[in-house]
């Protein structure tokens, strides 16, 4: 079976060994055929579910691959780079979404097929064992360099490919808050990309960056996609906001939901409001912004609008807020701090039970007598009664604007 001496070096075997290559050219098709059906074979239920094209594909790349590889070994093609099949096939199947394990698997298991091709042909042709270990040695290094060309190539086309969908998301984001969500043709575009439907319920969820270049919300997609809910992210400005469907649920039992998920991955402020559509987002947007910022700076919750709708119509309203302020407080304000303090306390107690003394001196634990003293103080200051419904309505909205 010999046809070279034991000490032959590589350069006499070469020769050699891209003969023995040669005698598989005419079998390149039949090889790469069974190389499909093999994988198929192995992930049957991927190839199934796979688009006629992208399959189509597959196998017409896996026959180029094992033509230009045999005929590359086979010396018929000099000064072919195979590198730049290697390079375009790792991009194509980025853009095809073919999973990076299946390329690899692929690029295995044929460079597995095509060496049983080649042995069964030296028991046919009779080719030396040293010019076998030498096509081994040659066909299992390609797969090496294949590999790597391939993967370096499919890793950054998908990352390519994942920063334009960040983008086409981000855009689509940007609409839904400035309000575009009411045109039709960009609710279909939305529906398209994102799958979110024109009548869909939804959250909207503002975290606010308040000088920090983290979010307080950490991961909050992946935590929601562990709960099985769907989200979108998107920075604009100094705010991380998300749009969350809410499926056909109660929308309060969804928000209670969601509240608890996000409460696992906040370390800062942030706002939820709902819409009942897509284009009620825009709203929900603008009132998820206010309702964050009826939370203090520096402290850590979850606030929803409708748990907050006074708060959120005073913040919505800087200017009147700061007039009420003004008209309401401004002479208890302008007493000394500790006199201010102590009719603030006395007022808002008296706010928290409807304008009862005795239960107002329960929560100051003071006399009775020591909290009406403290009710003409206030009158007195500010010429308005605890005891009328109006003058206690702005006192309470005073209260939630000094908070804030």
């Amino acid at each position: 079976m010999g046809v070279t001496s034991d000490t032959a070096p590589d350069a006499e075997l070469r020769p050699l060994v891209e003969r023995a290559w040669a005698s598989l050219v005419s079998q390149a098709d039949a090889i790469a055929d069974d190389i499909t059906l093999t994988l198929i074979a192995i992930q049957p239920e991927w190839h199934q579910n796979a688009e006629p094209s992208v399959r189509a594909d597959l196998r017409s790349s896996t026959r180029e691959h094992v033509r230009r590889g045999i005929r590359a070994m086979a010396g018929l093609t000099p000064g072919a780079n195979p590198v730049d099949l290697w390079r375009e096939t790792g991009r194509r199947r980025a853009r095809q979404g073919v999973p990076l394990e299946y390329c690899l698997n692929a690029y295995t298991v044929g460079t597995r097929m095509l060496w049983e091709a080649m042995v069964h042909q030296q028991a046919a042709l009779g080719i030396d064992d040293r010019v076998m270990v030498l096509a081994g040695r040659q066909v299992w290094t390609d797969l090496d360099v294949q590999n790597s060309v391939m993967s370096a190539a499919y890793r950054k086309e998908a990352a390519l490919l994942q920063r334009r969908d960040l983008q086409l998301q981000g855009r689509l984001l940007d609409g839904l808050a400035e309000g575009r969500g009411g045109d039709p043709a960009f609710a279909a575009e939305v529906q398209e990309i994102l799958g979110v439907a024109a009548d869909a319920q939804m959250a909207c969820v503002i975290a606010a960056f308040d000088g920090n270049r983290d979010s307080p919300l950490r991961n909050p997609d992946d935590r929601l996609e562990k709960a099985g809910l769907v989200s979108f992210w998107h920075v604009r400005g100094d705010h991380h906001f998300g749009l969350i469907p809410l499926g056909s649920r109660p929308v309060a039992e969804a928000v209670a939901d969601l509240v608890e998920q996000l409460a696992c991955c906040n370390s800062g402020r942030v706002g939820i409001a709902t819409a009942d559509d897509l284009s009620g987002f825009g709203t929900a947007f603008q009132l998820a912004t206010h309702t964050v910022e009826t939370v203090p700076r520096g402290r850590t919750d979850i606030a929803v609008v409708d748990d907050r709708l006074p708060q959120v119509l005073l913040t919505a309203s800087p200017a009147v807020s700061s007039l009420l302020v003004r008209r309401t407080l401004g002479p208890i304000l302008a007493q000394p701090p500790h006199q201010s303090d102590v009719l603030l306390a006395t007022l808002r107690a008296l706010i928290a039970h409807g304008g009862s003394p005795t239960h107002a001196a329960e929560d100051l634990i003071c006399h009775r007598n020591t909290v009406i003293y403290r009710i003409k103080q206030i009158q007195d200051l500010t010429g308005k009664s605890i005891s009328d419904p109006r003058d206690r309505l702005l006192f309470a909205l005073a209260l939630m604007a000094l908070e804030k």
